[in-house]
């Protein structure tokens, strides 16, 4: 335990003001119910690691909602409150404090939701997952910049280590695997050698593990800046098969993660990327095992297709190629295009350039020309748009001529 007050300087100096004045509020509140108040977690940690963040996380030793609701009407807000977690979520503009009651947690079985009870700083401090984040910075009263730190955390932050606090640790919740992993990729640390010992240990637990909460941990993997870097890991500590036997992550995918970063994919490029290697009979299966959404399952289960047909994709019309990847997700094309090299330019170019062109014809305009209400309208402009990719026509004039031939039944032209 040591105290240095200006230590809580240097973090409302990070703050925007009207956050400062919120937590300086929430402390004189605190102070009033005689309730000790903490910034805690990874706030923390990134606060002795240098790395300024917006992430307002407090614990209370007491009724966190309760003080969260007196805040709000203070600041004249709406707090966010869940009193069953005994938490609560203040949202200003830009940023927001989460609160917490400090609590105990107990684990009726390897992989099972904690059962949760109001408990002191030193046992909410002895739940958390490493000594990194197992740290807490006393705000209020006398004993304001006083930092706790009973296992050892600042000592890790300097030599920049990733360890848990007990044996059992991943054993009690191996979603901790995960979020080690992640840890690896933010902040470049490493995992210490009993630490790493006992999580290729307990990665058989992962298997306890819900679809939800696997997806949850994969999302956050996912919205790192170099998701590829914890892939890498997991996959070289052959974590990646005991959440489902056919995941792997190769230097193939580990490069098309890179690249497709680079060229400005989106987000949701990560998980077909990430099943890439799947073979088409286990994709539903792996679908489910991560918990995927319908959209992220759509775009892992459209890669075997795409493959599959991707020797018709050479030597095809710009038309051509839109009308056979319009059937696919965008995440799909994005994975393929960085994987599959014989078509990437191409593919790369539906994605960047081709997909966005569109005739100049509206629906209303094709149904004034002639076009019979219904699925005729969308046939016609789909028809259109291709001619319009292959350059057989430019102008609005030449697309109504187009649209006159098809109702005719002449050759457009």
């Amino acid at each position: 335990m040591s105290k240095n007050p200006k230590l809580i300087d240097k973090w409302f100096r990070t703050l925007p003001a009207d956050a400062q004045q919120a937590v300086r509020a929430l402390v004189r509140l605190a102070e009033a119910r005689g309730a000790p108040l903490y910034l805690v977690g990874g706030p923390l940690r990134d606060l002795l690691l240098g790395h300024p963040s917006l992430d307002i996380d407090l614990m209370l030793e007491g009724d966190a909602p309760a003080l969260a609701s007196e805040l709000a009407t203070t600041l004249g807000s709406r707090p966010k409150l869940h009193p069953a977690f005994g938490t609560a979520t203040i949202r200003g503009d830009g940023w927001h404090i989460d609160l917490a009651t400090a609590r105990r947690e107990t684990y009726r079985r390897p992989g099972a939701l904690p059962d949760v009870t109001p408990a002191s700083v030193g046992d909410d401090l002895r739940r958390r997952d490493f000594t990194i984040n197992a740290m807490a910075l006393r705000l209020d009263g006398p004993e304001a910049g006083v930092l706790l730190d009973p296992f050892g955390g600042q000592r890790d932050v300097a030599g920049r280590a990733i360890r848990v606090l007990h044996e059992s640790s991943f054993q009690d919740d191996a979603t901790r695997i995960l979020r080690a992993a992640r840890y690896v990729a933010r902040l470049r640390f490493r995992i210490d050698a009993d630490t790493s010992r006992w999580l290729e240990r307990h990665a058989r637990y992962l298997s306890e593990i819900s679809p939800a909460r696997i997806h949850h941990e994969f999302a956050r993997i996912a919205a790192e800046h170099e998701p590829e870097r914890a892939l890498v890991q997991l996959d070289a500590r052959g974590v990646l098969p005991r959440i489902h036997p056919a995941l792997r992550f190769g230097k193939d995918q580990e490069r098309a993660m890179k690249e497709a970063r680079s060229r400005g994919a989106p987000v949701s490029s990560f998980w077909p990327i990430l099943a890439f290697n799947v073979l088409p009979g286990p994709a539903n299966t792996q679908a489910s095992r991560l918990g995927l959404t319908r959209h992220q399952r759509a775009a892992v289960e459209g890669v075997p297709r795409l493959i599959q047909g991707i020797p018709t994709l050479f030597d095809v019309t710009n038309g051509a190629l839109v009308d056979v990847l319009d059937a696919f997700p965008h995440p799909t094309v994005w994975a393929v295009a960085m994987l599959v090299t014989p078509v990437a330019d191409r593919l790369v170019e539906y994605l960047t350039t081709l997909r966005h062109v569109k005739p100049l014809l509206r629906g209303h305009d094709v149904i004034a020309l002639g076009v019979p209400h219904g699925t005729q309208v969308g046939e016609v402009l789909r028809r259109l748009r291709v001619a319009k990719l292959d350059g057989e026509v430019r102008t609005r004039r030449d697309e109504e001529r187009f649209v006159r031939s098809l109702l005719a039944g002449a050759p457009a032209g």
